[in-house]
Order: C-alpha cells, then structure tokens, then sequence
C-alpha cells in the first residue's frame, strides 16, 4: 500500500531543506503540513525542547488516532535533523539510487526515516486500513547528543514500544546499542618565549602528547571503543604553549568497561601531567589538567523475545524477507526512549555511507522499509 513514487518525491523534497542541528524549523513545517494534508484532525502539538537546546523549534509529536481502540497504540520516531556540511542539498538521481552532488551530505539521515512514517500514516488513512493509535515523534538535534528525545515528555504517550527510523541496511533491526561518555581534557602548562627561553617553559601540547601515546584508542575490545577527536591550543609557533584542550568520546555495551576505559584515559594524563615541572626563581611549577565526563547517552538491550522485535520479524516474515536483530556502536534516539521506558528498537531506512558527502540511498530499500514499517503497524491492529 505504500506509494513508492510518492515516497520518493517526498524524499527528495525533505532532503532539499536545510535543517542543521538546531536549525530545523522548515522540515518541522513541512512535516505539519503534510500531517494535516493526511487528516485535519490529527493532533499536532511542537514541545519546547526548542527552547531548552537554543534551537529555533521544538520536537513535533503528533497523534494519529487509531480505528482499533483495543489495540496498543505504536511509537514511530526519526529524527529531522542533519550533519554539516548539509545545507544546499542536490540530490542526484540514478536510476534507483539517489546521492549528493559530491558537496555535501544526502540527508538520508534521517530524513529518510522522516518520510517513510509520513507515507505510512498517508497510506494508512487513504485505505482506510484498521491500525492501532499511532505516536508519530519527529526529533530535533539527535546529532548533537540526542537533545531532542532526552527533551520528550513521554508521560505525555501512551506508547510502550515503538521503532525509531534511523539506520542503515533495511534487513537489520538494532536492538543493542553502547553508553557513551563525552570527554574533555584540559592540560595547563606554561608559557614561555621558545627561542630565548623555552627551559622556562611547560608546553601543555608536548605533555598531552605523552598522554595520548599511552592511551588505549581506537577498538578496545568488541564491546568498547574509544577516539579523541578534536585537540585546541597554542597561540603562536614562538611561544611554548601553556594550555590545549582535547575532546574525545569513549564508548561500550559494558558501563563497566566504560568505566574503567574513562579511569584510563584518565590516568594517562594524570600520569604525563607527573613527568614534567620547573624550578623558576627557586620555585617549583607544575602542570595541572582538569577533565569533564559527561554521559551523552545510556546503553539499550532489547530482548528478540520483546513485542516490538517479534512484530518487525512477522511483518518481515509476511513480506517474504527477513530481518536480524543486531547492535552497533553507534547510539540514537532509541537509547533515549528505553532508557524513558519504551521499549524501542532502530530499523534500517537503506541510507548509506552516512555522515559523508558519499552518502546515497536505493529507493527500492527506501521503499521496503516503508512496506515493513506499513505492516508492522497494520499486525499492531490485532495484536
């Protein structure tokens, strides 16, 4: 019953309008709009996590009444949001593969996501097929910590489980997913002239190179990987630096394990911060660093034998396909909303080489995960 030209058209339309994090308002109108094209009567509410995240809208929640009273009402979740560089989209259409012009990303993600439960309510309604009550929440800056979903009033659903839209392969349901922790290191050393004087000096970037090359990064083991991304400092090539900054992430299916790669991380600076100091004017100095640990978000573990996965796998089954329940390392809106108490899992929309400007899409799985999300929730009717 899904509309496959209509599916992708929509697509095409989402992805051509700029929503950087935080700047999502027009994709928020759009996807109002097109609710109130399905059914005026369908309630629409924007909540204020806008406000809370310094953002221009809040998240659109909207709640489509079902024709089974009996029946519980489904979560249907994606994100409207995209990763820079993603404004200017020009999509480019080959055969069933849409990708970007090379400049920037598609916005598949997760925009494609975005589509399919549009085109799932439209259907459903122009059918008029039995279905339960349906929750329809359209998050804003998921890629910038899941701000959005953490900002979801969910004593405000009614829904106890539900699918997020917003991964790869569509024969793929994340059910696992890790904790992550946002780190950020701070080394001060001292400044000094480095061609006079640079014995009177404390460079902060020579000691945090120390403690970076012994750090543990990358894959830790097959449940913990951890990565600085982004080191701050300096302020000339003629001045040994007295302060840099350095950002990383670490991450694992085991708080334990997070824990303990976090105290590593930790002491690696603790330890180079100890090598180093010097004796001015008969005074000793030392370097110091401070660290902030901050959970960005909390692990998921949804059992195969949960209503929500035993619905995907027979809508899968229905449609002659099959679907494995999996985990990643990589953390969603699905991570918020179990760890809210609604048990959520992440089913795969067909994007493709995300966060890239390689990023592309095949319409045919675009539309088989419209036709798997359509029937999971025509089977919640009866269940």
């Amino acid at each position: 019953m899904i509309n496959k030209e209509r599916l992708k058209n929509l697509l095409l339309d989402l992805v051509q309008i700029d929503s950087h994090s935080r700047e999502e308002r027009e994709v928020a109108e759009r996807v109002i709009n097109e609710l109130k094209s399905v059914d005026s009567s369908i309630d629409i509410t924007v909540d204020d996590a806008g406000q809370k995240v310094g953002g221009n809208t809040g998240n659109v929640i909207a709640r489509i009444k079902g024709t089974n009273p009996n029946a519980k009402p489904i979560l249907l979740s994606a994100h409207m949001d995209t990763v820079v560089p993603g404004k200017g989209v020009k999509p480019i259409i080959d055969g069933n593969i849409i990708r970007t012009d090379g400049t920037t990303v598609l916005g598949g993600d997760d925009k494609s996501g975005v589509a399919i439960i549009l085109e799932t309510i439209r259907a459903l309604k122009e059918n008029k097929l039995e279905h339960s009550d349906i929750e329809a929440v359209f998050t804003i800056c998921e890629e910038v910590g899941l701000q959005g979903a953490k900002h979801v009033d969910v004593t405000k659903l009614r829904s106890k489980f539900g699918l997020v839209l917003d991964s790869d392969d569509v024969g793929y349901l994340f059910t696992k997913a890790p904790s992550s922790d946002n780190l950020e290191f701070r080394v001060y050393g001292l400044e000094a002239h480095a061609g006079v004087c640079p014995e009177r000096g404390l460079s902060a970037i020579k000691i945090a190179g120390e403690a970076i090359s012994n750090m543990k990064l990358g894959r830790i083991d097959e449940e913990t990987t951890a990565n600085l991304g982004v080191i701050e400092g300096g302020m000339a090539t003629n001045i040994v630096p007295n302060f840099v900054r350095i950002k990383g992430e670490a991450r694992s299916h085991s708080d334990a394990k997070l824990d303990a790669q976090v105290a590593h991380m930790k002491k690696c600076f603790e330890d180079a911060v100890a090598n180093y100091s010097v004796t001015i004017d008969g005074k000793e100095i030392r370097p110091r660093f401070e660290v902030d640990v901050v959970r960005s978000y909390h692990s998921m573990n949804v059992s195969d034998e949960s209503h929500i996965v035993r619905l995907v796998k027979q809508a899968a089954n229905n449609l002659q396909q099959e679907v494995k329940t999996l985990a990643t390392g990589g953390g969603c809106d699905a991570n918020v909303f179990n760890r809210k108490g609604i048990e959520v899992a992440n089913l795969g929309t067909g994007m493709q080489d995300i966060h890239t400007v390689k990023e592309w899409l095949n319409v045919e799985d675009l539309y088989l995960s419209g036709q798997m999300v359509f029937e999971i929730v025509r089977l919640n009717a009866h269940g």
